[in-house]
Order: structure tokens, then sequence, then C-alpha cells
């Protein structure tokens, strides 16, 4: 006989899912990020593999979303039951290094412009790609994660796993918008932003999802809501410091406010921004409503809009990937 709560937990899962590919496509269209078809008689990628890449990106962003969210309830929001979620996140880690594999060949490929058959012939030079190289630095952290978190059964074990994943995230980061120029004090400052903002989001979207799926009990959802205020408030200043510094405002002024509606760089911002402000409206009416009623013993509204606060943030993930592939 199934179980009753996996029809909604699935309807949850494909919702997030479409809610987080469907916007990245639609930004990538309207932004002026997605790719383009090659004239006619030049050899290159092809469009399909160049549409790979930001769905790859896609999927290890939520494999690691995955990973962090069930560490995180492993090794702090429910320590005393935290073997599934250690698990779970094990076999999220692998995905995670499959899909960097594959984001890895396919970015390969899109960037010396030659079709996936001809990779081969210029694996050395492909080799020497700073992006490439750091893919590969992920493929190896998260191959070895899914080893070490398969054999994960303790608290320790669990934040040692935490620990790998933190540094996992970070290599594809240090090829983004804000690394072109690593010598400059904004690029610098741009950079570890980034990265900031990055480990905030996946603590706050996976906390949130380990929450409801692993425990629903007031403890546990109490120590989620001091995390996702952290989370929140590091988000919004390490967001507005990356996104002012591409945008020009160190040298322009308020580069955010003059562009974010005069490009497609600045579009993106201004919708993620949205999306910001209605998870954060979101948490608010936790702390006002659910968390009380959850308090007396009924988790069911703090169920319903959890859901709906996991979808939006899945849309946000896909912003956050058309973001970083729009100029």
């Amino acid at each position: 006989m199934s179980n009753p709560t996996e029809t909604p937990r699935l309807r949850l899962i494909v919702g997030g899912i479409a809610a987080a590919v469907v916007v990245l496509v639609v930004a990538l269209v309207l932004a002026g990020g997605a790719p383009e078809r090659q004239p006619e008689g030049l050899i290159g990628a092809g469009l399909p593999l160049s549409w790979a890449v930001p769905v790859l990106r896609l999927l290890a962003d939520g494999a690691a979303i995955a990973v962090g969210g069930g560490l995180i309830t492993a090794a702090w929001l429910l320590p005393a039951n935290g073997l599934r979620a250690a698990q779970d996140a094990a076999m999220a880690a692998g995905i995670w290094a499959l899909a960097s594999v594959a984001g890895l060949i396919t970015s390969a490929a899109v960037i010396l412009g030659i079709p996936l058959s001809h990779l081969a012939e210029h694996a050395s030079i492909a080799g020497g790609l700073t992006q490439v190289r750091a893919l590969a630095v992920t493929v190896v952290l998260t191959a070895v994660l899914a080893v070490v978190l398969s054999g994960v059964r303790t608290v320790r074990g669990a934040r040692v796993g935490l620990g790998l994943a933190v540094l996992a995230l970070i290599p594809p980061l240090l090829t983004g918008h804000g690394a072109i120029e690593r010598t400059t004090f904004w690029s610098v400052t741009a950079t570890t932003s980034l990265v900031l903002h990055v480990f905030a989001a996946t603590a706050w979207i996976g906390g949130l999802a380990g929450v409801l799926r692993y425990a629903r009990d007031r403890t546990a959802v109490e120590r989620f809501s001091t995390l996702a205020l952290v989370c929140a408030i590091a988000m919004g200043v390490t967001g507005l410091i990356t996104a002012e510094i591409h945008l020009g405002g160190r040298e322009e002024g308020w580069g955010l406010i003059t562009q974010w509606v005069t490009t497609g760089y600045g579009a993106l911002v201004f919708a993620k921004t949205v999306a910001f402000a209605a998870l954060v409206t979101v948490g608010w009416w936790h702390r006002k409503t659910t968390l009380p009623e959850l308090a007396t013993g009924n988790p069911a509204a703090f169920r319903r809009l959890a859901a709906v606060e996991l979808v939006i943030m899945a849309a946000t993930v896909g912003l956050a990937v058309a973001l970083s592939r729009t100029p």
C-alpha cells in the first residue's frame, strides 16, 4: 500500500522542477542570454548542446541544495534522527557529481565551439579552460562527498560532509561575472559576495526542504526559522553588492537602479529581487501565523505555506542560473 504522503511530495518535486525549468528558459530568452543558432556554414557545438549547459547547471544546483538540506538536517536541525537525511544527501551528491561531469563536457564543447564528437581531439585545449578546471574540481569533491556520505552514521560525519559540500560549491563561482578581473578590489568583493550569497541560498532552500521532508516538530522548525532569518539577511546584502558591482555602480553611480529596466541582466536582478521580497513575506507570515499553529499541534498550515515557498525558491534558482549566463 502506498504512503499517503508520497503523492503530495511527488507533486511538490514535479512542481518545483517545472517552475525552475520554465523560469530558466523564459528568463534566458527574454534577457538575451539564450543560446543562438550558428550562422549557416559555421560549425559549432549545436543548439541542443548549448541549451544543455544551463539545464545541467540547474540540475547540479538543485542537487547541491538537496545535499545541503540533508546535511543541515542531520548535523543540526534533527541530529537525533538524521541518518536518513545523510543517506539521501549521499544520493544527491552522486547526482551532483554526474551533472558536473556532464556540465564539464558540454561546457568545454560550447566554449570551444565544436561538436561533442570532436571534443576528444581538443582535450588538451579544453583542459586549459578555467571553467572546465573549476568543474573538474567540483567533480572530484562531489564524488568524494558521495563516497563519504554513504558511510555516515554520526552527527560528526554529517558535519564533515557539510564542510566538503561547502568546498564543492565554490569552484564554479570563481569563474563567473565577478571573477573576470581577479586582481581588482571590486572583483574580489563581487566574488566573495557571490560565494556568501550561494551559501546562504543553499542553506535556506535546503534547510526548508529538509524540515518539510524529515521533521515537522516545533524544535526543528524553530531552529530552521533562526537559520532562515540569518540567510535572508545575508542574501539581501550580498545580492545587492554583487549586482551593483556587476552593473557598474562603482563607476557610474547606482547602476542597479538605472540599469535594471534597461539591460537583460538588470531585468533579471529586478525579477530576483521581487522573488526575494515574496520569500521574505512568506517567512514573515510563517513567524506570525504558521509557527504558532504548529506549536499547538496543527502542522497543516505550515506544510502548505512551506510547499508554496519551496516552489517560489525553485523558480528563483532558475532565475539565478539564467542570471549567471546573461551578459
